[in-house]
């Protein structure tokens, strides 16, 4: 990557015609559409270094936690990548111990007096096995890209990972700004609890759970290097899918089956369960065991993300039957608490 950087910039170009340079892995997909709107918010004259750390400990640990991950991406002002091309033969010679062309250009990029500016949406994904959990709660940031997807799980199941990604882009060709972000709402006759990941999954709970609790995910993922402690750098929820936990801890999750297109000025994407969840207490009478759709109505307008802004709230607006259910996505009103 370092010497993509020095080739580029002998080639005419200017910052009338560059604003930012983007470098990621081959195996990296991106949300084009979310990257241009969170790189918009910076000024492309100044120097900016905007990326994310791996979601492991003990990757950061072994490079840098002042390092963006390349496998994630990340972007270069203009500025600063020209003030890295004219300065990169002497820092490559200053740090022949490096590790990695990521770890390089985050020292040659220190040396120019500039930090990193993270951006929860770059995803390294330095986890293994199935991260559905993860995009279930996903930050409350745009989602801007993914990488290692060859190494975890399909992002859907019953899946190859060639066609789960193809299916996560129908919701995406939609709405870039709000999928995976997580509304919570409740269905207080019941009890229950739906956490709503837009264009991804919708989770049930048996129970009133705090949008503070859901935004932990749950650890359906494993360690990117076995045994690391801790492993990750972020808080979980503990989860094993057997029959030690309660019915009230472990959610039924309905995954995006299609887009239905637009109802009353909103679009209607809706979310079936693909798997019966295993736990204790399962034939409680008051279980969320027979919701097998779910259809969310969201609004056309694009969500803005972070910067002060705050998560959708969401309604129960039709329970069709015990069988399927309709959610409405909408602004949270002034001093609304999510619980």
């Amino acid at each position: 990557m370092v010497r993509v950087i020095q080739e580029t910039f002998m080639e005419e170009h200017d910052s009338s015609t560059v604003r930012w340079y983007v470098m990621a892995d081959d195996d990296t997909v991106f949300m084009i559409e979310n990257l241009v709107n969170v790189l918009s918010k910076y000024d492309h004259m100044k120097y900016y270094y905007v990326g994310m750390n791996s979601e492991c400990i003990v990757s950061n640990f072994g490079m840098s936690f002042q390092m963006a991950f390349g496998g994630g991406g990340y972007a270069l002002s203009y500025p600063l990548a020209q003030a890295l091309a004219k300065n990169m033969d002497t820092c490559i010679k200053r740090y022949p111990y490096l590790y990695g062309s990521d770890h390089i250009l985050q020292a040659c990029i220190a040396d120019l007096g500039v930090t990193i500016t993270l951006e929860k949406g770059f995803h390294q994904i330095d986890l293994r096995r199935d991260i559905s959990g993860f995009l279930s709660s996903h930050p409350q940031s745009p989602f801007i890209s993914l990488h290692h997807l060859d190494l975890i799980s399909p992002i859907f199941p019953s899946m190859n990972h060639y066609d789960a990604l193809n299916h996560l882009m129908k919701a995406a060709s939609v709405d870039q700004s709000r999928l995976l972000q997580q509304s919570t709402c409740y269905n207080k006759r019941h009890n229950w609890t739906f956490s709503v990941s837009w264009g991804y999954s919708v989770q049930i709970y048996d129970k009133i759970i705090s949008q503070s609790y859901l935004e932990t995910p749950i650890e359906t993922f494993g360690e990117w290097r076995k045994g690391a402690w801790p492993p990750y750098m972020f808080n979980v929820r503990k989860f094993n899918n057997d029959n030690n936990y309660s019915c009230d801890e472990v959610p039924n999750i309905l995954f995006f089956d299609s887009l239905e297109g637009t109802r009353l000025n909103h679009i209607v994407t809706t979310y079936v369960k693909k798997n019966h969840r295993i736990c204790a207490n399962n034939d409680d009478d008051h279980s969320s065991n027979g919701v097998m759709k779910v259809h969310v109505f969201s609004p056309m307008d694009k969500l803005h993300v972070g910067g002060g802004n705050r998560r959708e709230c969401c309604d129960i607006i039709q329970p069709i039957g015990m069988d399927s259910m309709a959610i409405k996505l909408r602004t949270c009103m002034k001093h609304e608490i999510i619980a």
